[in-house]
């Protein structure tokens, strides 16, 4: 059964709470939108399941958007169409409704992955389409030297990758994706050569795994990144990172097409 906090937010953040500023540091980035148009292929209606504020939604046809918090559904701009207060594990939607689907960025939040997957296939006729991240390769990262924690909570949340094709069928294909290194959309990653950015609490917060740790937890990352910084010691260790144009992470595109 899924479980909804007050703000109606499904799984395990409550975007009531952290989501405020969510749309001001998590605005969509156009090298990444094209690999999800790529895997969307040329469909003509897409649902879009766990929406938030509607990122990415000009990738494809006409887009229905479902997503259970009230917050995040306010922030959606005017030119898009209202959001479907639903949650991924019962889609309100008849058998092959749409032409192809979309998570992005909301699969490790749902309560029961498997379910909400399978959801999706049964509402959509062509491919289901999730951006997501490898959780094996989650912690290779330079903030893992800093907040552990964060890292090792966002590993424990994403689903593994053979799960989420065992849960779609068919056929299913995995691309990594290249994050540019002034990449507008604000998950951790992106400030992989910009760590300065990282210091501003309102960009960490834009990170649902932040919500996961404690005060001691985000003052010692602030304070020991700080340091570092101010000595040399991350651009020692880590400065290459400020002169690659993109960065291959844990982000991937997966896309699992129907049998047959």
């Amino acid at each position: 059964m899924t479980t909804r906090t007050h703000d109606g937010s499904a799984g395990d953040v409550d975007y009531g709470t952290i989501g405020s500023g969510y749309s001001a540091y998590r605005r969509p980035d156009g090298r990444i939108a094209r690999f999800i148009a790529r895997a969307l292929g040329d469909s003509r209606t897409v649902l879009n399941v766990g929406a938030g504020a509607g990122s990415y939604e000009n990738v494809g046809g006409a887009v229905t958007a479902v997503e259970p918090s009230a917050s995040m559904r306010a922030q959606r701009p005017d030119g898009l169409q209202p959001a479907v207060d639903a949650v991924a594990e019962n889609l309100p939607f008849a058998d092959g409704s749409f032409d192809a689907s979309m998570t992005l960025f909301s699969v490790h939040q749902w309560s029961d992955v498997e379910a909400g997957l399978r959801e999706m296939r049964r509402v959509t006729s062509g491919p289901v389409v999730i951006l997501t991240c490898d959780p094996t390769a989650v912690r290779d990262f330079w903030l893992y030297e800093y907040a552990p924690a964060v890292l090792d909570t966002e590993a424990l949340r994403y689903p593994p990758l053979d799960e989420i094709a065992d849960a779609l069928g068919g056929t299913v294909q995995v691309e990594a994706v290249p994050i540019p290194f002034d990449c507008t959309d604000g998950f951790n990653e992106a400030y992989y050569g910009r760590p300065e950015l990282l210091l501003d609490p309102a960009a960490r917060q834009a990170c649902s795994a932040w919500s996961f740790v404690d005060d001691a937890t985000r003052e010692h990352f602030d304070r020991t990144l700080r340091r570092d910084l101010a000595s040399g010691a991350w651009d020692e260790r880590f400065g290459h990172l400020r002169t690659r144009p993109t960065y291959e992470g844990s982000l991937v595109v997966v896309r699992g097409a129907p049998a047959g």
